[in-house]
């Protein structure tokens, strides 16, 4: 037997309502609750995500052992090309782009969480 349900995936962040807004650009939906130091969103499809005022923030950097990246989201698309259009106009940053050919690529958020575009 379980001992707890999965709830949700939390960022920590300078600015919970632009990281929101940022993941609600990428994913779709909408914001569920809020308050200063706390936002979830609702109504997209896939995994609970959070996001947690933590002033002093410091983003994880892509790839490093100094400054572990801790955990990445990988975000399936079809067009990969479109698809990083619209994350980079939304705020995202290109952090690696990889061989010609390749699949994926690896983005940070505007609070430098990284994630991937991954065709899928």
């Amino acid at each position: 037997m379980a001992v707890a349900k999965f709830g949700s995936v939390v960022l920590d962040c300078p600015d919970p309502r632009a990281l929101a807004d940022f993941y609600i650009g990428v994913l779709g939906g909408r914001v569920k609750a809020a308050d200063d130091q706390w936002i979830d969103i609702e109504g997209y499809e896939g995994t609970a995500l959070s996001f947690q005022k933590a002033p002093g923030h410091v983003p994880p950097k892509w790839p490093t052992a100094e400054a572990s990246q801790q955990f990445h989201l990988d975000l399936d698309v079809v067009d990969l090309d479109a698809a990083e259009a619209e994350v980079l106009a939304l705020g995202a940053t290109l952090l690696e782009k990889g061989p010609e050919g390749r699949t994926w690529r690896v983005y940070g958020d505007p609070a430098g969480h990284p994630f991937c575009l991954c065709v899928g």
